[in-house]
């Protein structure tokens, strides 16, 4: 079964669900901001965003490349991420960053596609992905709460079961890959820098606290944005117990 017309019509109602939540957007904005905070200004550079359909991303920098495997009227790309080194639209060895926000656990092979990704980027160019994080706050929310599943225990760092962009999903696949035991890392090292990796904790509750896509809680905009500073604070001085995403970049060799 075609799971891609489902899939078209769930992003467009996320989408139009996430422009009406005005806390929701603020974490956003605020997640992009610290993305980009230790780059030179973003409307200066050449950066994709993959999987940008529900993304508000555009609405914060017009200049950005959108793109998504779902076919939707307001992306500047439609193709399939797996296959981004065989892209003509976009020349090798020409963006400075491509940008992912809880896509990673969504790839069939998140491994794979790093690797691949790592021909479009200019030398010294990044790769910037923000995914869940498992605390000791945040596990049992990701494993009890969110409809998203949650597996630790996967022999290679791919999906076991693929059913369509949405629906496929393991939210600990990219936690596994950057902080797990395995030698998944390793196999960046060849295109990144991961010597050099940088990791930065980002928010403990207060994404939950917008109510996500799927809610809109009643929390007054003035009293959501003094709790978000809070949070983030504490996410970053104590990540291990509470953080609930993290944002990685690689610096491509």
């Amino acid at each position: 079964m075609d799971q891609q017309p489902q899939d078209r019509a769930k992003t467009l109602r996320n989408r139009a669900l996430l422009a009406k939540n005005r806390n929701l957007l603020f974490w956003y904005r605020e997640l992009y901001h610290d993305q980009f905070k230790d780059l030179p200004v973003p409307s200066n550079l050449s950066i994709l965003e993959v999987g940008s359909g529900a993304s508000p991303l555009k609405q914060l920098y017009p200049s950005i490349v959108t793109s998504d495997v779902l076919d939707l009227a307001y992306l500047d790309l439609v193709f399939d991420c797996h296959e981004i080194d065989r892209l003509s639209a976009i020349e090798d060895k020409s963006l400075d960053v491509i940008t992912l926000t809880n896509v990673l656990h969504h790839l069939q092979s998140p491994v794979a596609f790093l690797n691949r990704a790592a021909a479009k980027l200019k030398p010294g160019g990044k790769v910037i992905a923000t995914e869940p994080f498992f605390s000791v706050l945040s596990t049992p929310i990701y494993k009890y709460l969110h409809h998203e599943a949650v597996r630790f225990d996967p022999r290679e760092p791919e999906l076991e079961e693929v059913r369509g962009p949405l629906a496929s999903a393991n939210q600990a696949l990219p936690w596994l890959i950057f902080f797990g035991q395995r030698d998944w890392l390793q196999r960046l090292n060849e295109k990144y820098d991961i010597a050099n990796l940088a990791v930065r904790p980002f928010s403990a509750l207060s994404y939950m606290v917008t109510g996500g896509i799927s809610h809109r809680l009643p929390v007054p905009h003035f009293l959501y944005r003094t709790f978000f500073r809070l949070d983030l604070a504490l996410s970053r001085r104590f990540p291990r117990l509470c953080a609930s995403f993290f944002t990685i970049t690689l610096t491509r060799r």
